[in-house]
C-alpha cells in the first residue's frame, strides 16, 4: 500500500492567491552589491583588473629603476598622477560593461523582472561605478606613496609629501568624471563596441592627437577647447597648469568650464540614456 503526499496549492490555482502585501522592495544596498559583483566577478572584469594590476606593477618597477639609476628627485604629487594614468586607461570600461552587458548578453529581462523599477537598477549601477572610481584613486595614492618611499630609499633623497587636499579632491573628481562618462555613453548607446570606441576617441585619442596640438598652436583653441573637452577643462583645477604645462591662475571661468564639460559629456548622455532605457522594449 502506498500513500501520496499532498501537493501544496500554488499561485494560479483557482481560489488560491499569492499574498505579496508584506513583501517590501529590494533594499538599494543589495542592488548595489549585486551590480558590484556583476561588474567585478566576471571573466572580463577579472582580466581588466589583472592587466591593470600588471601595468601598475610595471610602472612602479620602471620608476624605481629610472630614479635609482639617474638620481632623480620625485614627489608624491607627481607619482600619484603617474599611477592614476594606467588606472584611467582600462578601468573606465567597467562603467561601460556594467550597462551594455545587460543588453548584449540579454540579461536585462531578468534584471528588470527581479527589480521592475529600472531607475533603481540604473542608480545601483551608478553607485557601483562611482565606488570603483574612488577605490582606484585610493590604490593609486597608496602605490604612489610606496613608490615615493622606495625612491627615497634608493637615492637617499628626502621624501617629498606635497600632495595637497585640493589636488587630491580634483584628482578624485576627474577620475569620477571619466568613469561616469563611460557609464553615460553606455546608457546612450547600449552597445559595448560602440560605447568603448566613442569613449576612447573622446577621452584619449582626441586629447592626445588633436586637442593638445591645436591648444599649443592656435590662440582660439585656448578659448574654445576648455568648453568642449573635459580633460582640458579639468587639468588647470588638478595641476594649476594648462594642457601644455603653462601656469594658470584658476578663477570662476575655470570652474564653469569644468562644470559645463561634465554636463556635456556625463549629464546630457545620462539623461538621454535614461529616457531611452526607461522606454525600451526588453526582449
Amino acid at each position: 500500500m502506498s500513500t501520496t503526499a499532498p501537493v501544496p496549492p500554488t499561485a494560479g490555482t483557482p481560489g488560491v492567491t499569492l499574498d505579496l502585501s508584506k513583501s517590501g522592495p529590494t533594499p538599494f544596498g543589495r542592488l548595489v552589491a549585486v551590480e558590484w559583483r556583476k561588474m567585478i566577478d566576471t571573466r572580463s572584469g577579472i582580466w581588466l583588473l589583472s592587466i591593470t594590476g600588471g601595468l601598475l606593477a610595471l610602472v612602479m618597477v620602471i620608476i624605481v629603476l629610472v630614479v635609482g639609476l639617474n638620481d632623480f628627485q620625485v614627489d608624491a604629487a607627481g607619482l600619484s598622477q603617474g599611477f592614476t594614468l594606467p588606472i584611467s586607461l582600462l578601468l573606465p570600461v567597467f562603467g561601460i560593461l556594467i550597462v551594455t552587458s545587460e543588453w548584449s548578453q540579454r540579461t536585462a529581462l531578468a534584471s528588470f523582472t527581479l527589480e521592475p523599477h529600472r531607475a533603481r537598477v540604473l542608480g545601483a549601477k551608478l553607485v557601483a561605478v562611482s565606488a570603483l572610481a574612488v577605490a582606484t584613486i585610493l590604490v593609486a595614492l597608496v602605490l604612489g606613496a610606496l613608490t615615493n618611499v622606495l625612491c627615497a630609499a634608493v637615492t637617499g633623497n628626502p621624501l617629498e609629501w606635497n600632495l595637497d587636499a585640493s589636488e587630491l579632491v580634483w584628482t578624485i573628481i576627474s577620475q569620477l568624471a571619466f568613469f561616469l562618462m563611460g557609464y553615460a555613453l553606455a546608457c546612450l548607446l547600449l552597445n559595448t563596441p560602440g560605447a568603448i570606441a566613442v569613449y576612447y576617441v573622446i577621452a584619449l585619442l582626441l586629447p592626445i592627437m588633436l586637442w593638445s596640438t591645436l591648444y599649443a598652436i592656435f590662440d582660439w583653441a585656448k578659448d574654445v577647447l576648455p568648453w568642449i573637452d573635459i580633460n582640458t577643462a579639468l587639468t588647470p583645477l588638478m595641476t594649476g597648469s594648462d594642457l601644455v604645462g603653462e601656469p594658470v591662475d584658476v578663477d570662476v571661468v575655470n570652474y564653469l568650464q569644468a562644470g559645463w564639460t561634465v554636463v556635456l559629456w556625463v549629464g546630457l548622455p545620462v539623461a538621454l540614456g535614461l529616457w531611452r532605457i526607461l522606454r525600451a522594449e526588453v526582449k
